[in-house]
């Protein structure tokens, strides 16, 4: 079977410093944090009292999405998902299919947990099942709650007939969703995928992860500094909400209608660590972790010491060091020789599910515009960190670099890994 190529032709994104591509690359040129203090995690006792949330109320939601979506929606992880999925159509060129259904082109869009988001912004309790009442629950109840709701509201406005599925895989959602897109195209099984993921945000969600001792609790008073991934005083992850989202198109496609392109897909892995070996629910198997980005690297057809920039996982947390590790194993490159590598969670926070795509879109963009974003609140680089790399490969401040090829990776929740090569496009 031939092999197509698969390019990048479209992004879009909603985070935590930025909404809209262009505000994004602007947010992350200038290290823009979007953490904020949280009143309401304070007055229901989190130790944790920051998060990043994208700012819906500085956008009039009616400019971007159809009415009906923009004013009868609540759930926070679908509207991020409508909003990064229209831009990412729009900035291909693509205008939304209002009558047709478009069956050479599909989605693959990620999903957290959207129904913790739903009874945030719905808040409707649970007596009215148990009194017999359901019905006071709404019509939309389930397809705002259910894990491909984000897909099936984005797809309602793009009308796509192809392969419409919805992933949730943790930490990994985003870049697993635009791997499989990749690999669907790359078989030539349609033209184009919108390819992305979303999570919501807000105190249901982030008091799970609270209660498991994951989050940041000791920034309260400085929410800017809170998330400082590869710092020695790395305290835990700073939750947020967000979401990303890439079309992915095949070459042929892309030059039938002479689009732009990004960047190039060059290939990539997933894999799971089958939380053994020191992997656990919660813990990487390194010995996975390094089997997935070498067998990214091989499936690209690349060597490692082509790779310009890294764009990590690094959340903030103990297993940043862990990661450095897992890196250097993997690429077989330390000290000097090792990339620039780099996170936007210092800005963002971690997205979760969202992570992937909102962060492989900063990817690209760096790609694209020669440049690599500072990692905030890492002047003090953690010990074990500088005794496998060079401090100079981690920028604390914006540079301009010509970069022709990235390599990006998470690692979630269960085990599971996945990792993107992305090259300046060649004829």
């Amino acid at each position: 079977m031939e092999k197509h190529r698969v390019v990048i032709t479209g992004l879009g994104v909603v985070a935590a410093n930025a909404i809209g591509v262009d505000n994004y690359e602007k947010a992350l040129r200038e290290g823009k944090s979007g953490i904020k203090y949280w009143e309401e995690l304070n007055n229901i006792n989190l130790k944790c009292q920051i998060g990043g949330a994208p700012d819906l109320d500085s956008i009039n939601l009616s400019d971007y999405l159809p009415r009906l979506h923009a004013e009868k929606i609540t759930n926070k992880g679908i509207i991020y998902a409508m909003l990064s999925g229209v831009e990412a159509w729009k900035d291909a060129g693509l205008e939304p299919n209002t009558e047709e259904t478009d069956y050479d082109s599909g989605m693959i869009f990620g999903a957290g947990d959207l129904s913790f988001d739903s009874f945030i912004n719905r808040d409707f309790p649970a007596y009215p099942i148990d009194n017999g009442d359901s019905r006071r629950l709404g019509s939309r109840t389930i397809s705002e709650c259910m894990n491909s709701g984000g897909a099936a509201y984005l797809n309602n406005i793009l009308g796509l007939g192809n392969r419409v599925l919805s992933n949730s895989s943790a930490c990994i959602t985003g870049s697993e969703a635009v791997l499989m897109g990749y690999e669907y195209l790359s078989q030539g099984r349609a033209d184009r995928m919108i390819c992305g993921s979303t999570e919501g945000d807000g105190r249901y969600i982030w008091a799970a992860f609270d209660a498991m001792r994951v989050l940041c609790s000791n920034s309260n008073d400085n929410p800017e500094f809170g998330s400082r991934p590869m710092s020695d005083s790395s305290a835990g992850f700073v939750p947020s909400g967000g979401s990303g989202a890439l079309d992915l198109e095949t070459l042929e496609s892309d030059k039938a209608r002479g689009a732009k392109i990004y960047g190039e897909v060059l290939g990539g892995h997933v894999n799971s660590g089958g939380q053994r070996q020191g992997g656990t629910m919660t813990a990487a198997n390194p010995h996975a972790v390094q089997d997935c980005i070498k067998r990214a690297v091989k499936a690209a057809g690349i060597d490692p010491k082509e790779i310009d920039l890294i764009n990590g996982h690094l959340t903030s947390t103990k297993g940043d060091p862990a990661e450095i590790r897992n890196w250097v194993a993997a690429l077989g490159r330390s000290g000097e020789d090792f990339p620039m590598i780099n996170t936007p969670k210092s800005m963002i926070g971690h997205a979760v599910a969202g992570a992937g795509s909102v962060e492989l879109v900063a990817s690209v963009l760096q790609l694209h515009k020669n440049f690599v974003h500072p990692n905030l609140n890492v002047e003090n680089i953690h010990p074990e960190i500088l005794s496998e790399i060079f401090g100079g490969c981690i920028p604390t401040s914006c540079q301009d670099k010509e970069i022709s090829t990235i390599i990006k990776a998470n690692f979630g929740f269960g085990d599971l890994n996945c990792a993107l090569v992305l090259r300046k496009y060649k004829e």
